[in-house]
């Protein structure tokens, strides 16, 4: 005898832990397995591209600290990239290292919360803490640097808010020197659990060709097999004088999405280290006048962020405040896979799916 089910309707969210911020899932289920899934995104929408427009180009920055709040100086980096492309401004080359190493630790952050609430998807609540105690280390460093810790506004159009404070290096040394201990760790409680391998392992594959073709970035197209980082693919900044690899896997699915933010982790430590050693003396800012008024035109620019290809455009119309601000979000962009992503699969398992792909709300609703 076979049994026939009727699909019903299941809102997953917007108040939901695992949904990551307030973010909606209508889900079309057959029993407990996803037929459609359709994301509803909005919840957190602040305007701030439209903000951007009666703020002048230095008071956008802390804006940008609003998007991916949780790697704040890599958002505070991408607009303030976009801005010296419109003006031709030339970084001053400490300036440059001391944005690599902020920056590298932002990424180290946001792949801790990353993983650690990964974890916390799919049960296993000690993971969370384990991560969230290390991110203190960053966060600590952060408030040493800008005075703040979750949003720092600290570049500036030409370079950096402050040059880097007594006892920071030792300090940022000490937390490189302990880290590796710590994902030694995070690979026991986590990575080598069977229940968190079962539950990752072969699930929501993508195709390389699939991550390529829904411009998919960051870990999520890596993962696919894709070989393709800014930092390699087109330097900016002083990249291309560290010596550092792009982890890319091989299946795509959500267990290699989580594992390459682990070893990106390793990486970053190793660019850190490096901009350390090589840090050189001379001025933290630019000649960039204090009145900001570009002549008119437009720039676009792009950094790798933490969750992948952060692209900024702004436009001039030869006033103090820009024209136009519009920012490409690798959260919101990485999102458009998720309804074919989430097909065939269970209501527990769409969580997983989810987290795999490490989105923040306020990035994703600018």
């Amino acid at each position: 005898m076979t049994f026939k089910t009727e699909e019903f309707l299941l809102n997953l969210g917007p108040q939901h832990p695992s949904t990551h911020g307030v973010f909606r899932i209508l889900l079309t289920l057959d029993g407990e397995t996803v037929v459609k899934a359709v994301p509803i995104p909005g919840y957190l929408h602040r305007g701030i591209e439209k903000i951007a427009e009666s703020r002048t180009y230095t008071q956008v920055i802390p804006y940008t600290d609003r998007l991916d709040y949780l790697a704040g100086m890599l958002m505070n980096w991408g607009y303030v990239h976009a801005v010296e492309k419109l003006m031709n401004v030339e970084v001053p080359e400490r300036a440059e290292y001391i944005r690599v190493i902020v920056g590298e630790l932002a990424r180290m952050a946001s792949h801790l919360v990353a993983t650690g609430a990964y974890a916390a998807d799919v049960g296993g609540l000690t993971g969370f803490i384990y991560t969230f105690r290390d991110r203190e280390d960053i966060m600590d460093l952060f408030e040493m640097i800008s005075g703040a810790r979750l949003t720092p506004s600290y570049m500036r159009v030409g370079g950096v808010a402050d040059d880097i404070p007594d006892g920071f290096i030792d300090k940022c040394r000490q937390f490189l020197d302990y880290f590796p201990a710590a994902l030694d760790e995070y690979n026991g409680l986590i990575t080598g659990n069977e229940i968190f391998q079962a539950r990752t392992q072969n699930v929501a594959i993508i195709s390389a060709e699939k991550a390529i073709e829904m411009s998919l970035s960051g870990p999520v197209l890596r993962a696919s097999g894709v070989n393709y980082d800014l930092r390699k693919a087109r330097p900016y900044s002083v990249y291309d004088r560290f010596d550092f690899e792009v982890p890319v896997g091989s299946k795509g699915d959500c267990f290699e999405r989580y594992y390459l933010r682990l070893l990106e982790m390793e990486q970053s430590a190793k660019i850190i280290r490096q901009a350390l050693d090589q840090l050189p003396e001379g001025p933290i800012k630019g000649k960039v006048p204090k009145v900001i008024k570009p002549a008119a035109g437009e720039a676009y620019a792009e950094i790798e962020s933490s969750k992948g290809i952060m692209g900024t455009y702004v436009v001039s119309d030869g006033s103090t405040n820009p024209y136009r601000v519009h920012f490409r979000r690798p959260s919101f962009v990485n999102l458009g896979y998720l309804d074919e992503m989430l097909k065939g699969w269970k209501i527990a398992d769409a969580i997983a799916i989810l987290g795999s792909i490490d989105i923040v709300l306020g990035e994703v609703d600018a």
